[in-house]
């Protein structure tokens, strides 16, 4: 998931390590924490795939710092990791990460990855309610209360994904014609105030 972070904010331009830890911590930091200890590494490994490129600026090259580019084999990389949709890529983390870079996405192929994680959390309240019903008169007030604040939390994800899944649906219906940027509203993430993105 760290090499399709990467290759993901490359693709938005180059930048050195440092920029870049800051760039997955302002995009990712919510639900996943970057080290450097971890960062270099897949950098390297990347290098050797010939996904990233360093590259050395004239007006960087007294401060030495090494600039990281994606190349024409990183593009055809992360496209790659960003279409894949086992089981794994539905995970809270993996989807996450995924989920940042859905503007890359093709429409079928996003409506896709939003359905098979809400049949993942799906299942996922199906195995909460019925954890309830079967505890609730043995355990203590706060767990039960625990219990219900997961079922709550998942039921809302699950109509968020109903209405992203909605909207993407309506989208991949709209008539083929010349594309107008415009901004489009997306459903409001849980907990999340909304935005406007264009296409």
């Amino acid at each position: 998931m760290l090499e399709l972070a990467i290759l993901g904010l490359l693709k938005e331009r180059a930048m050195h390590g440092y920029q870049l830890k800051k760039r997955l911590a302002d995009t990712l930091g919510g639900f996943w924490q970057v080290s450097y200890g971890s960062l270099y590494p897949a950098l390297k490994r990347l290098q050797r795939e010939e996904a990233v490129e360093m590259i050395f600026p004239k007006e960087q090259v007294g401060r030495r710092k090494n600039v990281y580019r994606i190349t024409e084999k990183g593009d055809a990389v992360f496209a790659d990791l960003l279409e894949r949709v086992g089981h794994e890529a539905t995970q809270d983390g993996n989807f996450s990460v995924r989920f940042a870079f859905f503007r890359y996405l093709k429409p079928e192929a996003r409506i896709r990855l939003l359905e098979r994680r809400r049949a993942l959390l799906e299942g996922r309240w199906a195995d909460l309610k019925e954890s309830v019903q079967r505890l609730k008169e043995g355990i203590d007030g706060y767990t039960l209360s625990l219990m219900n604040h997961e079922l709550a939390a998942t039921e809302t994800d699950i109509r968020w994904l109903d209405d992203l899944i909605q909207a993407e649906q309506r989208q991949a219906q709209e008539p083929a014609g010349p594309r107008r940027t415009r901004a489009r509203r997306l459903p409001e993430a849980p907990g999340l105030p909304q935005r406007s993105v264009s296409r």
